[in-house]
């Protein structure tokens, strides 16, 4: 990859197989988040919670972002996206909205959201994001037992209110929508709730369905990946617009 840079809010660039080149951006402390999904490679979530608020300065981080696109012109242009994920949830920042547009005014460099889904319930949310080039939802569970399981939501947070906010979010926003699952062994992985699961992701209609799976440590222990004839099984029954990552 050739260059890493760590700063305040920025880091990377980072080479994935799902983004490209990516320089990332978090706009929360670490570990603000809505969920505290056992899976996290970051660790339990520090403080649980779904309020917005500016969290950081949005002229904090866009002054952090011009020096490193002034600084560094030749990683600039070899970006694919600069991609809103981090240590926290991107969608608790009151002012995401105002963000990508001013990133936007300096860069023509697409703009990704990586994002737990939680909060597209609110047509504010939703709005703020219809500036992106790409948003990358994620939908761990279709089944409420399940999903309390693996994402435990912070108060107030329920299941079917993601999904109704997934649907409308398709329906407002027509650029790249790639829908992430993540699957843990024994919570999600069981191929009843997974035909579940295909039912609703036909009424979010996304580009891509991503099926991941833990390999790196999670935040709890016992947290086990699933195995890759189940991922292949999986797949096939989510059809042609399934790939796993």
């Amino acid at each position: 990859m050739g260059f890493f840079l760590l700063m305040k809010y920025i880091y990377g660039p980072l080479k994935s197989r799902r983004l490209g080149l990516s320089l990332g951006i978090s706009l929360t402390p670490y570990k603000i988040c809505s969920f505290d999904c056992v899976y996290c490679q970051l660790g339990i979530t520090n403080t649980l919670s779904n309020e917005r608020k500016e969290y950081i300065a949005v002229n904090d981080v866009l002054a952090e972002l011009k020096h490193w696109l002034q600084s560094h012109p030749q990683e600039a242009g070899n970006l694919d996206y600069i991609t809103f994920s981090g240590t926290g949830e991107p969608t608790l920042h009151s002012k995401l909205g105002q963000l990508i547009a001013s990133i936007k005014q300096i860069s023509p460099v697409p703009i990704a959201v990586i994002t737990n889904a939680s909060l597209f319930y609110d047509p504010l949310v939703r709005q703020e994001v219809r500036d992106a080039d790409l948003i990358v939802p994620s939908l761990d569970a279709v089944d409420e037992e399940a999903f309390l399981k693996i994402d435990r939501p912070a108060h107030g947070i329920k299941l079917k209110s993601i999904i109704e906010g997934l649907v409308a979010l398709r329906k407002e926003f027509k650029k790249k929508m790639w829908l992430e699952v993540m699957l843990v062994n024994g919570i999600n992985d069981d191929l009843a709730h997974i035909r579940k699961l295909k039912e609703v992701v036909a009424k979010i209609k996304p580009d891509k369905i991503q099926l991941n799976s833990p390999v790196r440590t999670p935040a709890e222990c016992g947290v086990v990946g699933v195995n890759k004839e189940r991922l292949q099984q999986i797949k096939e029954i989510l059809g042609p617009s399934c790939e796993i990552v």
